[in-house]
């Protein structure tokens, strides 16, 4: 709508609504968006919750697996290493029963 100079004309009879209508206007809003975002994801059949704190486990329990398996290098180095240091430390001090 515009005036006959050219300018926007002003509505006046806009729709007024009260604080509270509008915030239960903005929570509905918000809980549909909500659900479509779930939808989209695959998530909206109720089982949401369990099925992101099931992940969580799984990704806890991934974690946990990563950081045991690099425990167990680090000790298999280490013992590998003194278990070398040991063959040759015997080798040198000739108490192995090699030629003397």
């Amino acid at each position: 709508m515009t005036e006959p100079d050219g300018k926007p004309a002003l509505v006046e009879n806009m729709l007024l609504l009260r604080k509270e209508d509008f915030d239960e206007l903005l929570a509905h809003a918000a809980e549909r968006g909500a659900e479509r975002v779930l939808y989209h994801l695959g998530l909206e059949n109720g089982h949401a919750a369990r099925d992101i704190r099931e992940l969580r486990d799984l990704l806890e329990a991934w974690r946990e697996a990563r950081h045991t398996a690099w425990q167990t290098f680090v000790k298999v180095l280490t013992t590998g290493i003194l278990a070398a240091l040991l063959v040759g430390a015997a080798i040198k001090l000739k108490l192995m029963g090699g030629p003397q």
